[in-house]
């Protein structure tokens, strides 16, 4: 996360991006109901931007790119943006109203977090064009209010992530681009009937969720092959085992040439890890021949940050 922004009062537009998860460790239910999480975030160049104006009354609206299904976002107060402006009107105990734009390019419900990534900008957003000056630490524990993966769309870069996820730590690690496909699904996966189905399918699920050592080992050698052959998904069994398509898709990404092909999160997008810019154009061409879209992007890349403000 940035350490300022500048204010720019006629509106402003913040971009926030996708999350891979490069490990994700899930223990056995807390008695909360959550799931214990170790996992390994790290931010890339898929994006959904937050434009925010001032405005008498609150708005909201979308624009989606081809790949996203814009049915799938409410327009009403159960929008995430809209539950990060009431977290922060509570917070500075005033009413924060404002007209949303959100630009989408990051899936719904594709395992990404597309919807933490819009609060995180939303946050960020909101507090610079009304000027309320909401310290880092507050932001971060509005942040995890909202969601697990939100704390992390503000930080971006590489870390780690405990608790059910909100527990973020950004690691100091290699930091050479690293190149993905990313390969969205036409219709999305609810996270909470894949956790049902992880907890179905492993019933002695461990209290304690699988170290990332060997993830965090392999960072550290910037090495992408390194890194490929210790990706790790706890979920990607029962996502598979609810959408067998996935399964098959991997094994098509990683004929083509791609590292190592991995559900990313909850799913059903599937993310393709490969070696050089290069492979990776080869490997989504690949897939696009055979009906899939697939996209290339690199990363890490920053967290929520103030883009350039619109021309008016």
């Amino acid at each position: 996360m940035p350490e300022s922004f500048r204010r720019v009062p006629a509106g402003l537009t913040v971009r926030a991006p996708a999350k891979i998860n490069l490990h994700l460790g899930v223990g056995a239910p807390r008695p909360d109901g959550f799931h214990p999480l170790e996992t390994v975030y790290t931010s890339v160049g898929l994006y959904d931007d937050v434009l925010v104006r001032p405005a008498a009354a609150w708005s909201l609206g979308l624009t989606a790119a081809d790949h996203v299904d814009a049915d799938a976002v409410p327009l009403d107060d159960t929008n995430i943006v809209a539950a990060a402006a009431r977290a922060l009107g509570i917070l500075h105990d005033r009413p924060v109203v404002a007209h949303v734009e959100i630009t989408k390019g990051i899936p719904v419900a594709g395992g990404l977090a597309g919807g933490s990534a819009d609060a995180a900008a939303a946050l960020v957003a909101l507090d610079r064009l009304l000027d309320l000056e909401t310290s880092d630490e507050d932001l971060l524990h509005l942040a995890a209010q909202l969601g697990s993966d939100v704390p992390f769309a503000l930080y971006g870069g590489h870390a780690l992530g405990t608790g059910r996820g909100e527990v973020v730590t950004p690691l100091d690690v290699n930091d050479e681009p690293l190149w993905w496909v990313i390969v969205p699904s036409s219709e999305g996966l609810s996270t909470p009937a894949v956790y049902r189905h992880f907890d179905a399918l492993s019933p002695d699920a461990p209290a304690e969720p699988r170290s990332a050592e060997h993830v965090l080992k392999a960072l550290e050698t910037g090495s992408a092959l390194a890194l490929a052959r210790t990706l790790f998904n706890d979920l990607q069994a029962p996502a598979i085992d609810l959408r067998p398509e996935l399964g098959t898709l991997i094994a098509q990404g990683e004929e083509a040439g791609a590292l190592r092909g991995i559900v990313s999160g909850s799913g059903p997008t599937v993310v393709f890890l490969c070696g050089s810019a290069d492979e990776a154009r080869g490997v989504a061409g690949a897939l696009q021949e055979t009906g899939h879209t697939a996209l290339v992007a690199n990363g890490p890349v920053a967290g929520a940050h103030v883009v350039a403000p619109p021309t008016f």
